[in-house]
This record gives structure tokens, C-alpha cells and sequence, in this order.
């Protein structure tokens, strides 16, 4: 069904009064199936001025930024200097790797740790390593273990996010769906050949955020035989906001014509 536009310079606005006096001091409760509407103020608001309240709703979503792997190697020898020695020759070759890789330092820690087990002095090291670039982890990671083989064992990255991206995204859901309420009500306003004015309320009215999910045939398998790609939709976070705003409704605006005078 297509809408044409009527033929006559008259316009005419729908006022919906108030159902509930008290919904004055409380719209979002009985805003679930009410109509788009436009009224005037009664006399508890701005007398004389129309309205239209519109709700508005977004769902945003974030892929985590950040990966962590772990590298590590161990040695066991009767001499405590060869034990070292073996970890350390390892070590030196992560790391200069990473370094030809383009990895800053702040985002590689390296732990170290002696022991002596039975008549052998046992080592472990551990190699920290922080990742913004998936392909790059990737790449070194396959590297690594071609290269040191089964004398290191890489860890399964672990995705997150920095601190404050929930809240960044529950604030981007929220300015999203101010943004669609105020489209809708441009849209409303214009079909009733209105101008849409100033907003006199803007209310959140729910928020929430989770984490992606996975479906259940991956669900049931290991944590550890996930693929890369489900790691990344499994920690992926989202956040959902609906809004409730009241525009002020301000009348047809007339083009004027300047007079021409003979």
C-alpha cells in the first residue's frame, strides 16, 4: 500500500491526550503498545506545544582486540648451567623473533623459574606475549613451532578486551538508538507535513550487554578444539539500548515570498 500526498495546504494532527494522569510523571510504564502519537502539553508541561514520543532501540557489537598466548619452555639436566643454558638459547630465539616480528617489548614478559627435582635441576620459562594484529600471532605462532618443534609449547590464545569497551559499546548502543528514534520521528512528522522540533525528553529505558555465543554442536566440544575464528565469535561482546524520547512538534513552515513591487 503506497501513501499519497494530499492535495490540500491543510494539515491535520492527531492529539492523543493522556490515558493515565499519572503517566505525565512516568511514560516509559505503559509505553509498550502505544502508538507513535503527538499531543499537546497539558498544564503540568509547556502549554500550547506539541508532542511526539517515539521509542528507538540499537544492538551493537565488538570483536575482542586483544590475544594472549603463551610460550613455553622447560629443560631437565643433571648440571644446573646446562639446564639454564638450554632455556636460555630458546628464549634469546623467541624473543629476538618477536622483536623482527615488530612486537614491542611492553606487550612481551618473560618468567623464569629453577628447580631442583630429585638429582636433576629442572627449568621453566614462560614467554607472555600480547597480540593486536590476529594475523600476525598467527604467522609467529605457526613460526615458532615449525622452527623449535616440540621443544616449545604454545599455549591457545586467549581473546579479550581493554578496559572500558563494554562501556564504550553500551554507550555507542545508546547514542545508536537516540539516533533511530530521532529518524523516526523526523519520518513521522514529515508525513504529516509537521517540522520536527526541539527534544524535550530523552530516557533510557533498558541496557544490557553479553557475551557472544556459539551453538551447541561447538559448545559440546573441548574448549581447547575450538577454532580460531569460534574463540573470536565466543568472546565477542554486544550491547542493546532502547530509548524513549518526547520531540517538540512545531507547525508546517511557510516559505516567504518577497514582494515584488512595479
Amino acid at each position: 500500500m503506497s501513501l499519497q500526498p494530499a492535495h490540500s495546504s491543510r494539515v491535520f494532527m492527531e492529539l492523543v491526550p493522556w490515558a493515565d494522569p499519572g503517566r505525565e510523571n512516568n511514560p516509559i510504564s505503559t509505553l509498550e503498545g502505544q502508538p507513535v502519537g503527538c499531543r499537546p502539553h497539558t498544564a503540568q508541561g509547556h502549554p500550547g506545544v506539541r508532542e511526539v514520543h517515539v521509542s528507538g532501540v540499537a544492538e551493537v557489537s565488538a570483536s575482542p582486540d586483544r590475544a594472549l598466548v603463551v610460550v613455553r619452555v622447560s629443560s631437565t639436566k643433571e648440571a644446573a648451567a646446562e639446564t639454564k643454558k638450554s632455556v636460555c638459547r630458546r628464549l634469546d630465539y623467541i624473543t629476538q623473533s618477536l622483536q623482527q616480528q615488530g612486537l614491542q617489548a611492553e606487550n612481551v614478559t618473560v618468567t623464569k623459574d629453577i628447580r631442583r627435582v630429585e638429582n636433576a635441576y629442572h627449568m621453566e620459562a614462560e614467554v607472555c606475549i600480547t597480540f593486536t594484529e590476529f594475523g600476525k600471532m598467527q604467522n609467529i605462532c605457526n613460526f615458532l613451532v615449525e622452527k623449535l618443534d616440540s621443544s616449545v609449547v604454545i599455549s591457545p590464545p586467549e581473546f579479550f578486551h581493554t578496559p572500558g569497551s563494554v562501556e564504550n559499546l553500551r554507550r555507542q548502543a545508546c547514542l545508536t538508538a537516540v539516533e533511530n528514534a530521532w529518524r523516526k520521528a523526523q519520518e513521522v512528522c514529515g508525513l504529516v507535513g509537521q517540522t520536527l522540533g526541539k527534544p524535550l525528553l530523552i530516557k533510557e529505558e533498558e541496557t544490557k550487554e553479553w557475551e557472544g555465543q556459539i551453538d551447541n554442536h561447538h559448545l559440546s566440544r573441548l574448549p581447547g578444539s575450538l577454532t580460531v575464528q569460534q574463540k573470536i565469535k565466543s568472546a565477542t561482546i554486544h550491547a542493546a539500548s532502547k530509548v524513549f524520547i518526547t520531540f517538540e512538534v512545531k507547525g508546517k513552515e511557510k516559505k516567504k515570498k518577497a514582494a515584488l513591487k512595479l
